[in-house]
């Protein structure tokens, strides 16, 4: 086809489409969307032609566009290219220049939008005439002679100027094989690709499809020359954000009526629990808390300008092999705006932020971790004890106050981390000890098990009734060759649906609920002996948990009201995770102490008891050496006897408290 006939055409479908002008115009675009298939439908050829010379006939669509008169200054931007234009950036080839393909990836980096020239008008000094050249190379070109034979020393009198942006694109980790390393591709955004309404679509984190050109970039060299090997880089035409977070979901009025109807069913907490790791045999209450945890509460202002964080945090602790890491694997793939990472591969920078040289504008630039990437959306860390404790710390702030703060380099920046954490660890020694309290074989710091609104331990114990529906269940999946797929959509929008449209208000009777347990549970032992305190049952961060469980109850049914079920609810969740982990079997009372410090209050009544002694025995004997065996005889009458008193000394000489200078002598440091 000539040019003539490739403008007659292009005119001609724009002539044909009059209603996608219409819709770009109406809906404020500078920019018209054309469905490749739409090129097909009306000619075949031509849409041939813009795959073979996508340059030239992207210049030919806009001046046929523009033409009509409808928009000004507008561009074609064509999505949906066939499967075969695909190539994955590890693929992109010197034999891919020019060629009009797509790519998909992660966003690493993008660099800040900036004033590029795509024009400049030189005048002659000697003859006077215009010269115009187009700049398309990264060094500013003059014209190399005027038609008057002048070379050199042109008069520049105008230049072009639109927005550009440089974005790094990473392949995604679930597009690579074996031991791959994934690679990148620079892709350059200009004119409305770069609007801030589709910047916030590419944030490093987002998934996207690139549409463009390929094109090779000189590298220089430092005498001013250029290098024989060349970069290659994406001119891009069009940019899809994959990922949608629970914000940005497209739900249609029949989208609504399926969500509403299901709903309004009475089990449809059952409902919802059985969609959670399928595969996955029992553990109902695990299950009920994660759905909650999808739905999640809300997130309030106080008047004094805190923020009270509405995402519930679930960690859980647990022998090998009872289904941890299929649980996290199932949300990371079934939840929107969902990332997964694990153990020992995760550093502080991997999980917060990083700061890192950026070349393109000669300066620094932030790199979001996974927990800001996941912002709005769900993380889930597996082998969360394997984690450098160091790495581990980076975690606290993101946790409670959902942000990151970053002060590196030139940057001093503070991300947005409204990430929900659903973490998975192995007790202190890979398995339970059964002998032994469960918050004792928890190897996590107190501050960061503090910041979990529900901890679980799953234990693998044999038991012939379970062990049995166990295999049943696992040789049916593996069994069953027609496997119903899982309808991740559904449940996707359900969740989008209700943190989009309901946020529930407490109710008085909700509120009576939960303050009658808090109350009754805090003041349901002797807290106080001898002016210390015996245990604490549940302390205010239980019942900000509270809340958040009751109001993500609601939203499951699409309730506008916290009501007495509700909080019921949140109750039985929370009494199960004390009856799991803050249960103190000496005392037979729940405490809280047993999770947030890892001693429980008995624990330390000892410890006090034994110190008390210590001090008293010094005074008496008139020595900072003090037997051993008369410790044990001093708080013999406290209810302590020998072998406790042993496995105190033994803390207190970890601990540093104590020593001892010779074989059953302890003194205080």
């Amino acid at each position: 086809m000539q040019t003539e006939d490739l403008i007659l055409e292009a005119k001609q479908f724009f002539e044909t489409n009059k209603a996608l002008i219409g819709k770009a115009s109406k809906d404020g675009e500078k920019s018209v969307f054309v469905e490749f298939n739409t090129l097909v439908d009306h000619n075949p050829a031509f849409a041939e032609v813009l795959l073979q010379k996508p340059e030239e006939m992207f210049r030919i669509l806009d001046i046929a566009l523009n033409e009509t008169g409808l928009i000004k200054n507008a561009k074609t931007r064509v999505f949906n290219l066939p499967e075969m234009q695909y190539i994955r950036v590890r693929d992109v080839r010197s034999k891919h220049l020019g060629n009009f393909v797509y790519v998909e990836g992660l966003v690493r980096q993008a660099s800040d939008v900036r004033p590029q020239v795509i024009s400049a008008k030189f005048e002659c000094p000697a003859c006077g005439s215009t010269l115009s050249v187009l700049q398309v190379e990264k060094q500013f070109r003059e014209p190399f002679r005027c038609s008057c034979g002048r070379r050199g020393k042109f008069k520049l009198v105008g230049k072009e100027l639109v927005d550009a942006q440089r974005l790094v694109i990473e392949e995604s980790p679930d597009a690579l094989e074996g031991g791959e390393q994934p690679r990148r591709l620079d892709v350059f955004l200009k004119e409305d690709l770069v609007e801030p309404k589709m910047e916030r679509k590419t944030t490093p984190g987002s998934r996207v499809r690139a549409i463009g050109v390929i094109k090779e970039i000189p590298i220089p060299l430092k005498s001013g020359a250029i290098m024989t090997r060349f970069n290659l880089a994406m001119d891009a035409n069009n940019i899809i954000p994959l990922e949608e977070s629970y914000e940005e979901y497209d739900i249609t009025e029949e989208d609504e009526k399926a969500i509403k109807e299901f709903a309004e069913q009475k089990d449809v907490y059952e409902k919802l629990r059985d969609m959670i790791a399928p595969s996955l045999f029992g553990y109902e209450e695990i299950k009920e808390a994660i759905s909650l945890q999808l739905f999640g509460g809300i997130k309030k202002k106080r008047r004094d300008n805190t923020v009270s964080r509405g995402d519930i945090h679930v960690l859980l602790i647990g022998d090998p092999g009872t289904g941890k890491s299929v649980m996290l694997q199932f949300i990371s793939k079934n939840a929107p705006k969902a990332r997964y990472v694990a153990g020992r591969a995760t550093s502080s920078a991997g999980l917060t932020a990083t700061v890192v040289k950026d070349e393109f504008l000669r300066g620094w630039s932030l790199e979001a971790g996974a927990l800001v990437l996941a912002n709005k959306g769900i993380l889930c860390i597996d082998e969360l004890e394997k984690m450098d404790p160091q790495d581990r710390a980076a975690a606290h702030e993101a946790l409670e106050q959902q942000q990151v703060t970053v002060s590196k380099a030139t940057i001093q920046a503070t991300l947005r981390a409204e990430t929900t954490v659903l973490a998975a660890a192995n007790p202190k020694l890979g398995r339970f000890d059964t002998t032994r309290s469960i918050s004792e074989q928890i190897d996590l710091p107190p501050t960061l098990i503090n910041r979990f609104d529900l901890i679980f331990s799953l234990k693998d114990i044999p038991q012939k009734g379970i062990d049995e529906a166990i295999a049943d269940h696992v040789l049916k999946e593996h069994s069953t060759k027609k496997k119903v797929p899982f309808d991740t959509k559904f449940l996707r929008k359900y969740v989008a649906y209700a943190k989009q449209k309901v946020f529930p208000q407490l109710t008085e009777a909700a509120m009576r609920e939960i303050k009658q347990f808090y109350v009754e549970l805090r003041n349901s032992v002797t807290t106080v002996q001898e002016g210390r305190p015996i245990s604490i049952p549940i302390s205010a961060r239980q019942l900000d948990a509270l809340i958040r469980l009751a109001e993500a109850s609601a939203r499951v049914r699409l309730g506008d009201k916290v009501t007495r079920e509700d909080a019921r609810r949140a109750i039985k969740l929370m009494h199960y995770c004390l009856k799991q982990v803050g249960f103190d079997y000496e005392t037979q009372q729940f405490d809280v102490d047993r999770i947030l410090t890892g001693v429980s209050a008995t624990t330390r009544s000892k410890i006090f008891t034994v110190k008390d002694a210590l001090i008293r025995l010094e005074d008496r004997i008139g020595k900072k050496l003090i037997p051993i065996e008369d410790i044990r005889k001093e708080v013999s009458d406290k209810g302590l006897d020998p072998d406790s008193v042993d496995e105190i000394i033994e803390k207190l000489k970890r601990d540093g408290d104590i020593f001892e200078p010779k074989k059953g002598f302890v003194q205080r440091i």
